[in-house]
C-alpha cells in the first residue's frame, strides 16, 4: 500500500514548545526567525519560479488569463496578489480569475468543508473555460487540497499553463501541472498554522512570479510602473514624477505631454524622449506590443 506523502507543515517544532510561557519580545523574535526561513524557502525555488515565468510570458502575451486557484489562506492570497495587478500594471481586470474553495464568502471567512469539494474544483475550473493561453497558479500549503488539485486537473486538461505551488515534498500538486514550485518551509511555531511560514512563502512566491510576468510582458521600462492606472491625486502625482524622472524634464512639460496623451504614461514616454507626436507614439507602441524598450529601438 502507498503511504501518503508527510506534511512537514503539519510537523511540530520543539523549539516552540514553551511559546505561551515566552514574554512577547521573544514570541516575536521567534516568529520573525520562522519568517525568514519562509523567504529562505522561496530563494530556493527561484529556478522553478523562473521557468514557470518563462513558460507563462508568451501565453500571457498572446491574451491568457492569470488563474489564482485556491482554498483558505492560499485561495485568499491569490485574491490578494491578483487584486493589485490592474492598479499596478493596468492588468485587465477580466483576465484575472480567481477560484477559491466557498466562493467569494470565503475571502473574508472560513467556509468548512469547501476545500474538499472536488467536483466543485472541476466544475469551477470547466465553467471558465480555460484555454490553451491561460496560466493557471495552483495554490496549497499541504499540496494535496482536492478543490485545487480537481481544478488544476481540468485546467491541464484544457491545455493551459499549470504552476503547482506547495510547501511539503512529494505532494500531489507539485505533480499536478507542468511546474511544480516546492516552498519547503517546514513545521510552523504554532504546529500546522500555515497562515504563518508557509503563507509568507505563498505571498512571496506569488508576488516574485506577477512581478516578473508583468516585467517580460513590457509593463515596467527602466524599474517603474509605467502602465499603472493613475486614478487618484497620489497616483497622478507619481506619474508626473515617472515621466521627468524618464524625461529629464520638468513637471510642466511632463504634464502637457500626459494631458495629450489622455494620461497615457507610455504615449507620454514616446512624445517627450523621441520627439514624436501622441499619434506617432501610439503607432510605435502597437507596433512594439505596448513594451516602450522595444517602441524606442531597444
Amino acid at each position: 500500500m502507498t503511504r501518503p506523502p508527510t506534511r512537514s507543515t503539519e510537523g511540530f517544532d520543539e523549539a516552540f514548545a514553551d511559546m505561551d510561557g515566552w514574554p512577547a519580545s521573544r514570541v516575536l523574535d521567534g516568529l520573525a526567525r520562522h519568517q525568514e526561513q519562509a523567504i529562505a524557502a522561496v530563494r530556493r525555488a527561484l529556478p522553478e519560479l523562473a521557468r514557470a515565468v518563462d513558460l507563462a510570458v508568451p501565453r500571457l502575451a498572446a491574451g491568457g488569463r492569470i488563474f489564482y486557484v485556491g482554498a483558505g489562506t492560499s485561495g485568499r492570497l491569490g485574491v490578494q496578489d491578483g487584486a493589485e495587478l490592474t492598479p499596478t500594471f493596468s492588468w485587465p481586470r477580466e483576465r484575472c480569475v480567481f477560484l477559491i474553495a466557498g466562493g467569494d464568502a470565503a475571502v473574508t471567512r472560513s467556509v468548512e468543508g469547501a476545500e474538499d469539494d472536488r467536483e466543485a474544483g472541476r466544475a469551477r475550473m470547466h465553467a471558465a473555460s480555460p484555454t490553451r493561453d491561460d496560466v493557471v497558479l495552483a495554490l496549497a500549503a499541504s499540496g494535496t487540497t482536492p478543490f485545487v488539485l480537481a481544478a488544476a486537473a481540468a485546467a491541464r486538461e484544457a491545455g493551459a499553463l499549470v504552476v503547482g505551488i506547495a510547501c511539503n515534498a512529494g505532494a500531489p500538486l507539485l505533480d499536478a501541472g507542468d511546474v511544480g514550485v516546492l516552498l519547503d518551509t517546514g513545521p510552523e511555531a504554532i504546529s500546522g498554522s500555515t497562515r504563518l511560514k508557509a503563507g509568507t512563502a505563498q505571498k512571496a512566491a506569488l508576488n516574485l512570479f506577477s512581478t516578473a510576468a508583468m516585467v517580460g510582458l513590457g509593463r515596467v521600462y527602466r524599474g517603474l510602473m509605467v502602465d499603472m492606472q493613475a486614478s487618484n491625486e497620489k497616483l497622478r502625482a507619481r506619474s508626473l514624477r515617472i515621466l521627468s524622472r524618464l524625461s529629464g524634464r520638468g513637471e510642466d512639460e511632463a504634464r502637457v505631454a500626459l494631458e495629450a496623451t489622455s494620461g497615457d504614461l507610455k504615449r507620454a514616454i514616446l512624445v517627450l524622449l523621441d520627439g514624436v507626436d501622441p499619434a506617432e507614439a501610439r503607432r510605435r507602441l502597437d507596433a512594439a506590443g505596448g513594451v516602450v524598450r522595444r517602441a524606442r529601438g531597444g
